[in-house]
C-alpha cells in the first residue's frame, strides 16, 4: 500500500508495512494525550524555574529589613511584576482559557510573593519613594480591575480571551524590553557582574520552557512574550560568555571622601524589569557618583 501524500507521519510514495501503519495509527491515536502530558511537564517545569526567580530577591530585602532603609533601591519593578502576574494569573483561570491552570499557579504565586516585597518597599522606603511606588501600585490594581471587570460583564467566549490575553501579553512584551538597559551596561562596562549567569540561565529556561508550553497549547498569547524573553536569554547567554573572562575594576575612588567603593551591585533576575530609573541609577553608580543596589524581579508568561 501506498501513503498518501497529505499523510505527515509516513513516507509518500513507500511501500507501508502493516507494521509500520500500525505505528502510524497508534501516533494519531496518542499523540493528543502525549502532547498535553508533554505540555503539562513544561508547565511543571517553568512554574520551578520562574518560582526561584520570584524568590531571587529575597537576599535583597533581607539586607534591606537589616539595614531599616531601601536607600536608593527602586521599588517600581516590583509594581511592574505585579501587574503581568496579576494579568496572566486572571488570563489562565477556566473562564478566560482552558487548560491553562498552570499559568495561574505560578503567577497567582507571583503576584503574592512580589506584594510582599512591595509592602516591604513601603516600609522601609524614604516618603518620597514611598508615596510614589503607593501610586503607582495603586493604579496598576485600579486597571487590572477594570480589566477583570471588563471582561466578565462586557465580553463572552473567545472575545473575552482575545481582550484579556492580547492585554497581558502587550504588557509583558513591553517589559521584556528592559533587560536590553542591562545588556548595554554589560557592553559599556565589559563586565559581567551586572548579570549573574546562574539568574540569566535560569531564566532563559523559564521563558523557554513557557514558550514550547505556548507553542503546544496553541496559545499565542503566552508563545510571543515568551519567545522574546527567550531571544533575549540567548542574546544574555552570548554576552556573559563574550565578557566573562573580562577583569573590572575592583574598586572606584569616590572623590568626596576618598573611601573605596566596592564594585558590586544586586542583581537577582534574569529578564525583565530594570526600569529607566534603575538604569539610570546603575550608570550613576557606575561613574562613582552614587552606589546603589538594583534588583530585578521575575514575571512570567
Amino acid at each position: 500500500m501506498l501513503c498518501s501524500s497529505s499523510d505527515p507521519l509516513s513516507f509518500c510514495l513507500l511501500p507501508e508495512s502493516s507494521a509500520a501503519k500500525e505505528h502510524r495509527d497508534f501516533w494519531y491515536r496518542n499523540w493528543g494525550t502525549m502532547e498535553n502530558l508533554l505540555r503539562f511537564i513544561l508547565g511543571i517545569f517553568g512554574n520551578i524555574t520562574a518560582f526561584a526567580l520570584f524568590l531571587s530577591p529575597v537576599i535583597t530585602f533581607y539586607n534591606v529589613y537589616k539595614k531599616g532603609s531601601t536607600e536608593e533601591f527602586s521599588g517600581i519593578p516590583y509594581v511592574v511584576t505585579i501587574q503581568n502576574c496579576l494579568l496572566f494569573a486572571w488570563y489562565g483561570l477556566p473562564f478566560i482559557t482552558s487548560h491553562n491552570i498552570l499559568v495561574t499557579t505560578i503567577n497567582g504565586s507571583g503576584a503574592a510573593i512580589e506584594f510582599i516585597y512591595i509592602c516591604m518597599f513601603l516600609i522601609f522606603a524614604p516618603p518620597k519613594p514611598r508615596r510614589k511606588i503607593l501610586i503607582l501600585f495603586i493604579g496598576g490594581m485600579v486597571f487590572f480591575t477594570a480589566v477583570a471587570v471588563i471582561s466578565l460583564t462586557a465580553l463572552q467566549g473567545n472575545k473575552r480571551k482575545l481582550f484579556v490575553g492580547s492585554i497581558a501579553a502587550t504588557f509583558s512584551a513591553s517589559v521584556y524590553a528592559a533587560p536590553l538597559s542591562i545588556m548595554r551596561l554589560v557592553v559599556q562596562t565589559k563586565s559581567v557582574e551586572y548579570m549573574p549567569f546562574l539568574l540569566s540561565f535560569c531564566g532563559f529556561l523559564c521563558s523557554a520552557s513557557w514558550s514550547l508550553y505556548g507553542i503546544l497549547g496553541r496559545d499565542v498569547f503566552v508563545t510571543i512574550p515568551n519567545c522574546i524573553g527567550t531571544l533575549l536569554g540567548v542574546a544574555q547567554l552570548i554576552l556573559y560568555f563574550r565578557y566573562k573572562d573580562f577583569s573590572p575594576a575592583k574598586c572606584k575612588e569616590d572623590t568626596s571622601n576618598g573611601n573605596c567603593v566596592d564594585n558590586v551591585m544586586s542583581l537577582p533576575s534574569s529578564k525583565l524589569e530594570l526600569t529607566l530609573d534603575e538604569h539610570k541609577s546603575a550608570e550613576e553608580w557606575h561613574n562613582g557618583k552614587k552606589q546603589s543596589e538594583v534588583t530585578l524581579p521575575q514575571p512570567i508568561s
